[in-house]
């Protein structure tokens, strides 16, 4: 998996609030609740992220996943018709997702959690299938982590010592 620093200064980020738990911690004098909240961040221009913020109160919980999505922003290739540069699948823990290139016109094809990342990236037209747990935060990282193994045809022409031409035939 190939991570790059981004400078989010720059980038002009929305966020999407995908799951909030509400966690409980039992101690001698009773019980602590606390939240979790998963947050996907992305500028819908192939750049992305997903963080997990844990606090006393909500507003808290998405600032501090809001900040570790920031965090851990990747940049995913987009092709000419908004979709991927090729089929892949991403694992995560005990989920899996299948990413699948989609002509002009198809739309965002994806369960909730997935559809939130693919959103945020900027993808217009794909396909997806969960396979496996469908825990909304192991399906959002399955997706960034199939998103972030996609290579672009450049790429792939520059590693084998080829012209773009004969790599997509």
């Amino acid at each position: 998996m190939k991570r790059t620093i981004i400078d989010a200064s720059q980038l002009e980020l929305t966020e999407k609030v995908v799951s909030i738990k509400r966690v409980t911690k039992v101690v001698k004098g009773g019980r602590n609740m606390r939240f979790a909240a998963l947050v996907v961040v992305g500028d819908g221009n192939g750049h992305v992220g997903a963080g997990l913020g844990k606090a006393t109160e909500i507003p808290e919980a998405i600032r501090k996943g809001k900040e570790d999505a920031i965090k851990k922003l990747i940049e995913v290739p987009l092709d000419e018709n908004l979709s991927i540069t090729h089929d892949n699948l991403g694992k995560f823990g005990g989920a899996s997702v299948l990413l699948k290139r989609a002509p002009q016109g198809t739309g965002i094809i994806a369960g909730g959690p997935a559809r939130n990342v693919l959103e945020l990236a900027g993808y217009k037209n794909i396909r997806t299938k969960s396979l496996g747990s469908n825990n909304k935060q192991n399906v959002v990282l399955a997706t960034i982590e199939g998103l972030s193994n996609l290579v672009t045809p450049e790429e792939v022409a520059k590693k084998r010592g080829k012209s773009i031409e004969e790599i997509l035939g």
